[in-house]
């Protein structure tokens, strides 16, 4: 859909998707005494008003009960992770038994890489886009020279056993066909393709699911980081087969700077004793649990990787966030979302044509199906200048090395008046 300011106003749109207007259930905050164009809650989302009232009464049900307060409703904090399991299965398209609410992000990359990357002097590489953010690049990095000695010298080296894929030769993102590419080449050494569901640079969504299929089709496994992609794209992994992820919630699914992650692993593993993996208390049957014995019985799906009990004090707020999304529908917010950066972009254009030069260059796909509500923008030599210009006058987005600024119109509490002042704001600072 093409944008006309002359036919279609922000207020319009803000109207038909009032139904979705969430914004009066999150904190919104203020620069210089006034509401901020919020823009970035690709890094971390704003506050649920009811964050404070759960706090409160869970910091209140400590003092007043202490330890009996695993055991008594509402929200007995033994099971408080639960809560949580149908509406984060749904955002990702999972059975319920796929999924599990514990740590944080790169824990649990670790604790599942220990489970699903298991190299063999022959099948050893891992795949994964080049750039990654470097969480991903780091926690790869150690899984491999972790792997590296077995009593028999040195088996891996990271240099060898890491396959960066670039964008090719003036692209700014990795065409499927590519990757797929790739995947065929190194089939007979290829141990994992681990990917960024949606890209932190270039706001670029992956085709999970053909990836995945090319994946298997060589002997591979196939699991993602969507810490973007999580509450921002309908996903379908069980569906799609995909082994296994890991997400954060703190971006947008806003449960507060350093908030619990999820991880999904496919059904098929539900049941396997067979996988190596790190275990913990929590992960034992909770049948027998409290009988204190050796040996680890894994409780059946992924709550069977669990290490330790539900953080419960950071997970309230995952509880405000979740119940915002059971009321929206991720589906619904999807498509507001679609509109949300169709109509940024329009505008963005617009300045373009204006200035009678491509001044700002969005770097995220043009195929709305292939991108969250992220933009990446850069602007050629005063990007970062522009920037500070923009954030002076009441925009919070935020900026990544060495010439992108990243602009997430949200659905959930943003508006498409929210893009319009930004517009003006934007093209007033150039």
């Amino acid at each position: 859909m093409r944008f006309s300011i002359e036919e279609v106003c922000a207020d319009q749109l803000d109207q038909q998707f009032e139904k979705l207007d969430f914004r009066d259930e999150f904190i919104i905050p203020k620069v210089n005494g006034k509401e901020a164009i919020y823009f970035c809650g690709n890094s971390l989302g704003l506050q649920p008003k009811k964050s404070r009232q759960y706090f409160n009464e869970t910091f209140d049900k400590w003092g007043d009960q202490a330890v009996e307060g695993h055991f008594t409703e509402p929200d007995p904090w033994m099971n408080y992770h639960k809560q949580f399991t149908k509406t984060s299965a749904h955002l990702i398209g999972a059975l319920p038994e796929e999924v599990v609410i514990m740590n944080t992000l790169t824990v649990n990359l670790h604790l599942l890489l220990v489970s699903f990357y298991r190299p063999t002097k022959k099948r050893f590489k891992i795949l994964m886009e080049g750039g990654a953010f470097p969480s991903d690049q780091y926690a790869i990095e150690s899984q491999v020279k972790f792997h590296a000695y077995r009593g028999e010298g040195k088996l891996f080296d990271p240099d060898e056993a890491i396959i960066e894929i670039f964008p090719e030769a003036g692209e700014e993102t990795l065409k499927t066909e590519a990757i797929i590419e790739y995947i065929n080449k190194h089939q007979d050494e290829l141990a994992l393709v681990m990917l960024g569901g949606v890209n932190y640079y270039t706001g670029q969504f992956y085709n999970l699911n053909e990836i995945t299929q090319a994946a298997h089709h060589v002997g591979a496994l196939a699991g993602f980081d969507l810490a973007h992609t999580a509450g921002n794209i309908p996903l379908q992994l069980h569906n799609w087969q995909v082994d296994f992820a890991v997400w954060c919630t703190y971006k947008y699914i806003n449960s507060g700077p350093g908030g619990p992650a999820g991880a999904f692993i496919h059904n098929k593993y539900a049941n396997d004793s067979t996988l190596p993996r790190f275990a913990g208390w929590w992960g034992h049957n909770e049948q027998e649990r409290f009988k204190m014995q050796k040996g680890f019985k894994p409780m059946y799906g992924a709550e069977g990787w669990q290490v330790s009990n539900a953080p419960v004090f950071s997970m309230v707020n995952l509880k405000a966030s979740l119940e915002i999304f059971e009321k929206a529908g991720i589906e619904n917010l999807r498509k507001k979302s679609i509109l949300l950066t169709e109509y940024l972009a329009y505008l963005i254009e617009q300045i373009n044509t204006e200035k009678n030069r491509k001044i700002i260059k969005i770097i995220t796909p043009d195929n709305p199906e292939e991108r969250g509500c992220q933009l990446s923008l850069v602007i050629a030599g005063y990007g970062k200048q522009l920037f500070n210009r923009i954030s002076e006058n009441g925009v919070i987005c935020d900026w990544r090395e060495p010439d992108v600024i990243r602009v997430a119109p949200v659905p959930l509490y943003n508006t498409f008046a929210d893009v319009f002042k930004f517009y003006t704001i934007l093209k007033s600072c150039l």
